[in-house]
């Protein structure tokens, strides 16, 4: 026999006893523990929260730098189309196309957005 069946059959008997300071004990063994329990539980929730914040902080530096870097890599190519084109087209003629075809792009995004917009709307409005 085991300690831990050992523990169990004092239990056991002590209970069939009719100890009732046994029962009580038990109860303030289980608020004790409860209390261990919800303690544990909080810290483990800090540091994770504490980790998910530092790791957060990091992720959004790192994103920015993207961000950044490809808005400097957008702009190199742009730049690069009119040096490209103006041969060709001639200065103004190189900057109006490479324009035009940035608006064109931008109109479709702001299509696309404002439809989302709509459908966005359109499941939070009220049926009457």
């Amino acid at each position: 026999m085991d300690h831990g069946d050992q523990a169990l059959k004092d239990q056991d008997t002590a209970t069939a006893g009719g100890d009732d300071s046994s029962v009580f004990e038990d109860v303030a063994a289980l608020i004790d523990d409860g209390r261990t329990l919800v303690e544990a539980e909080l810290a483990f929730q800090k540091t994770r929260l504490s980790y998910a914040g530092q790791r957060g902080t990091t992720a959004a530096l790192f994103a920015i730098a993207a961000l950044v870097l490809v808005t400097l890599a957008v702009f190199g190519v742009i730049v690069g189309a009119i040096l490209a084109l103006t041969p060709s087209l001639g200065a103004v003629g190189a900057t109006a196309v490479v324009a035009g075809i940035l608006l064109l792009i931008a109109g479709i995004c702001a299509a696309v957005a404002a439809q989302n917009a709509r459908m966005i709307a359109k499941a939070f409005r009220k049926d009457d």
